[in-house]
């Protein structure tokens, strides 16, 4: 059976963006803070990243990486990204949940699917026998554990309190039994993973 994971950075105070984040400013005012690990320390949208993730950061990225067959994201996301360039950055088979399918991006390895439990199921056939990860942003991971579809979670908590944006959890009402499964520290970031529970 495919696995499916979700896993986001949020800040201390529960966000995984600050404010007017969206096409053009990214992860909003401050946000970038939260991506500290996975560039290997501060960046700016005026300073672009140089470096990389490294040790724990690092080991928890290739973790992730090691057996991805498929990911899904939301258009926000997507659109948040400037699109990754038109490139797909993950390198296998990425399913976008929109409202707007219509607009599928000719090649680039995109696929643009109305709803995510239909994501969700395309993604678990292309992955063959690889894992799902359901990469965000806060509005699809909720749907993916509201509708059940998510077998592990992580919460990456990035060391800074944003203040305001957008919180994971917002509006999200179903209660969730999850399994602590370990965790992982490095001075940018704490990588908690977790097994969610059946209902």
């Amino acid at each position: 059976m495919t696995k499916v994971t979700a896993g986001i950075t949020m800040s201390v105070d529960g966000y995984i963006a600050g404010p007017d984040d969206g096409p053009g400013t990214g992860l909003g005012v401050g946000g970038e803070r939260l991506h500290y690990w996975v560039f290997g320390g501060p960046w700016t949208y005026d300073a672009p990243p140089e470096g990389g993730a490294a040790g724990e950061d690092q080991a928890w990225l290739e973790s992730v990486m090691a057996g991805l067959g498929a990911v899904v994201t939301g258009r926000w996301t997507y659109e948040a990204a400037d699109r990754w360039g038109g490139t797909n950055p993950a390198g296998v088979p990425c399913f976008v949940v929109t409202h707007r399918p219509d607009e599928q991006p000719d090649g680039a390895g995109f696929t643009f699917v109305d709803g995510v439990e239909k994501a969700v199921a395309l993604a678990k056939e292309a992955a063959g026998a690889g894992h799902v990860n359901v990469m965000g942003g806060a509005d699809v991971i909720r749907q993916a554990l509201d509708a059940g579809l998510v077998d592990e979670l992580t919460i990456i908590v990035a060391p800074v309190v944003l203040g305001a944006g957008k919180r994971l959890f917002d509006g999200f009402t179903r209660s969730v039994q999850l399994q602590h499964l370990g965790v992982r520290q490095s001075s940018h970031a704490t990588f908690i993973d977790y097994r969610v529970l059946p209902a």
